[in-house]
């Protein structure tokens, strides 16, 4: 989807079209959940802080999330989706592998079922998608990206190779800002950069990471598409450019990174019992802590206060936190997803 949680804003309020839009709080330590295009024009972006978005942007317009309403409008998607194949494996609301490969409606192509599934959600629920359609999970997930807002990219086996080779590496899923940074002091720019390195040096470097960085230069990707997958946790983490050791500055990125990680369990529409914090020192060295609950997690800020209980008792960091990361597990089974939370007040 594009822009979702923007897009359904400005769709159910018609005073926020064409206007800048943030999805999030405005608050001193909020996070911006969403931008609507308008607002990505003056570089607002997803997880950014709040601060630095008002900044980039003056005339923002902020909404508070109504997760509730973003998960029906993605019931509503996936209904659609369910009527060209069993096969779809989501991977929050607002997106979506579907393996098409049986032509269950007759439509002839993938482009043409793709073509199809974006007209109904325009028509039906009045929001734009964009598609990518390629012969498997990366590519196409690439592709999607390629031609937004409401835009369809189509990659068959030929081009494949070389449509990999001539995008950044920042472009593959899997590659944050960080693996990017330490590719580019390799000299690994672009796709053609990754597929000149060998397994060896790419193991060397990326341990575990390099099968995979390896196969996907090359534009390989042997995964199934896996309708009800089971989520094991949803998290976030963040590398700082220099250790944190003040217990406000540390305070401040929990929180930070709290609100980027629960953005995406709400995105993802599950429920977990445990909450688990990981920090790295100075001298890398990598600890986590966790705790369980009798009961669900109940929101933002009961995810935050378990991650500040968390990192309290082990300050203070000798030589500093180089990395924060909180992440929710212990996901609950599908039958216990949808029964009633008990408010906290």
């Amino acid at each position: 989807m594009d822009a979702f949680y923007a897009s359904v804003e400005q769709r159910d309020n018609a005073e926020l079209r064409g206007r800048p839009v943030a999805v999030g709080s405005a608050e001193a330590r909020g996070v911006v959940a969403a931008a609507s295009y308008e607002a990505r024009a003056f570089g607002v972006r997803s997880a950014m802080p709040s601060i630095t978005a008002r900044r980039r942007c003056p005339e923002l317009v902020f909404v508070r999330p109504r997760f509730d309403v973003y998960r029906t409008i993605s019931h509503q998607i996936r209904a659609i989706f369910a009527d060209y194949t069993p096969l779809i494996e989501p991977l929050a609301l607002d997106e979506a592998y579907l393996d098409v490969t049986e032509d269950l409606r007759g439509l002839g192509s993938a482009r043409a079922i793709a073509q199809e599934i974006r007209a109904r959600i325009r028509a039906e629920i009045g929001l734009t998608a964009s598609a990518g359609v390629s012969y498997n999970k990366f590519i196409a997930k690439l592709a999607s990206d390629q031609n937004k807002p409401d835009g369809l990219c189509v990659i068959p086996p030929a081009k494949g190779p070389s449509f990999v080779a001539a995008l950044p590496v920042a472009r593959f899923h899997g590659v944050g800002p960080v693996t990017a940074r330490r590719m580019a002091a390799l000299g690994i720019e672009t796709g053609e950069d990754l597929r000149g390195q060998s397994l060896d040096f790419l193991r060397a470097h990326f341990g575990s990471h390099a099968d995979y960085l390896h196969s996907a230069a090359r534009g390989v990707d042997e995964r199934p598409v896996r309708p009800d997958r089971p989520t094991k946790s949803i998290g976030a983490e963040r590398t700082f450019d220099h250790n944190l050791a003040d217990p406000g500055e540390i305070a401040a990125a929990i929180d930070h990174v709290a609100e980027a990680a629960w953005e995406r369990v709400m995105r993802s529409g599950e429920r977990g019992r445990t909450v688990t914090l990981k920090f790295r020192r100075a001298d890398f060295r990598t600890f986590t802590r966790a705790r369980s609950l009798a009961d669900p997690v109940a929101g933002r800020a009961q995810f935050a206060a378990i991650g500040h209980a968390l990192m309290t008792r082990e300050l203070p960091v000798e030589g500093g936190v180089r990395l924060l990361g909180l992440t929710l597990s212990g996901i609950l089974d599908p039958e216990e997803r949808d029964q009633p939370v008990l408010p906290l007040d």
